[in-house]
């Protein structure tokens, strides 16, 4: 497939990065974990309510309600609305539509928000009814929600390039280090060895407990705007260096072992005038561990079939000096806030690069690639998207 080069992104602003309410299961519905961001990220940059002229909004748990309804439930006018259902690359898709429409005047200041409530067994149900593929072809046969495909997925990776599970052990151990120095994440608190890694309980297949992403509830959330009005509110900012998406990528794969990020990553680096090699943090997408090892070679962090080389020989903590990875824990360590899961690295990602991390801060970060995958329709994830961003003063 030709991808041609997309328009720059310039004058979009990336502001308040929220991360909110993280807890292993609520009584509250989604559209309290959206609204009461929408309301941390307007007290964050000194906005009202009525400065809002446009919603993103990303969530599994919110039906009956939609992205519309929640305009009165706000009490809230809007000229500009999307619901963005990529999964986990929904983050990036929303910022991707919001910063367009900031370019062409069709709002001034976009709320892009990720939110899933959980509940005591509603995540069976969820997942059971995930998709036509999941109702008619998965379940019927026993196959036992998500775990069962990223089974799949591991040990094809495993077979064909001679990956073990101490390799996906490096990026999970480094995970629960940085989610230590992150005060949201549900499991920094707990401390993990690579021999608590190793020795956990199986799950499915080569899967262990510890490869597996706990859901929970939570929200994720940031605003568009133009630099100018940034600068007008005196808030800290980064902007858009790059983003690309590509959905469906190599559906002849018999297993996927890979995501479109390959296909356009050379569009990326070019439009933000990089190399892999300038950039500072990388937040991948980890609802598996082998999912973060796809995006290593995807992106060019290193050749195909060579991210196990690449996790031993790089350390990835936020302070370890070589690629600071998931550096608030990732969804493996902070936890599946469902949808919201899309919005995570990339939030973090800003945070970082507005310098507004705390104990987890990357010293120095101008630039961040942020990746995201998702809908895993029966065998394979079918989203997936990527952007660069860069801090304000590069």
């Amino acid at each position: 497939m030709n991808i041609s080069q997309p328009k720059s992104y310039a004058g979009v602003a990336l502001v308040a990065p929220t991360s909110f309410g993280y807890s292993r299961q609520s009584e509250r519905g989604a559209n309290w974990f959206i609204g009461r961001t929408l309301a941390q990220m307007l007290s964050t940059s000194g906005l009202k309510k009525t400065d809002v002229d446009g919603m993103a909004i990303t969530s599994i748990t919110l039906t009956p309600d939609s992205a519309i309804t929640l305009t009165q439930h706000f009490g809230m006018t809007l000229r500009w609305l999307d619901q963005v259902s990529l999964g986990g690359a929904s983050g990036i898709a929303a910022m991707q539509r919001g910063a367009r429409a900031i370019q062409a005047g069709d709002a001034e200041v976009i709320a892009c928000i990720g939110a899933d409530t959980s509940i005591q067994g509603g995540f069976g149900e969820l997942i059971s009814q995930f998709s036509r593929f999941t109702m008619d072809a998965s379940y019927p046969y026993g196959a036992a929600g998500p775990n069962a495909a990223f089974a799949l997925i591991t040990q094809r990776y495993m077979e064909q390039y001679g990956a073990t599970r101490e390799d996906f052990g490096h990026i999970a151990v480094s995970q629960r280090y940085n989610a230590k120095h992150y005060t949201p994440a549900l499991l920094g608190h707990k401390p993990l060895s690579m021999g608590d890694y190793l020795t956990a309980r199986p799950v499915a297949g080569p899967l262990h407990l510890f490869d597996c992403v706990m859901p929970c509830a939570g929200a994720e959330g940031f605003l568009l705007m133009t630099i100018e009005r940034a600068k007008s509110l005196n808030v800290p900012y980064s902007t858009i260096a790059a983003i690309g998406e590509l959905h469906n990528a190599f559906p002849d794969d018999p297993v996927q072992i890979r995501g479109g990020w390959a296909a356009y990553r050379d569009n990326l680096y070019n439009s933000a005038q990089v190399t892999p090699g300038d950039i500072d943090l990388l937040e991948t997408y980890d609802d598996y561990p082998v999912i973060s090892m796809l995006q290593f070679e995807g992106l060019g962090f290193c050749p195909e079939g060579e991210a196990s080389q690449f996790v031993r020989a790089t350390p990835l903590t936020f302070d370890g000096g070589g690629l600071p990875h998931n550096t608030s824990g990732g969804q493996l360590s902070v936890g599946q806030a469902g949808f919201a899961g899309g919005y995570l690295g990339l939030v973090e990602a800003i945070r970082q690069l507005n310098g507004q991390a705390v104990q987890n801060q990357v010293s120095g970060a101008m630039h961040a690639m942020v990746s995201g995958y998702g809908m895993i329709n029966y065998d394979r994830g079918l989203c997936s998207a990527a952007a660069i961003i860069r801090g304000a003063n590069v």
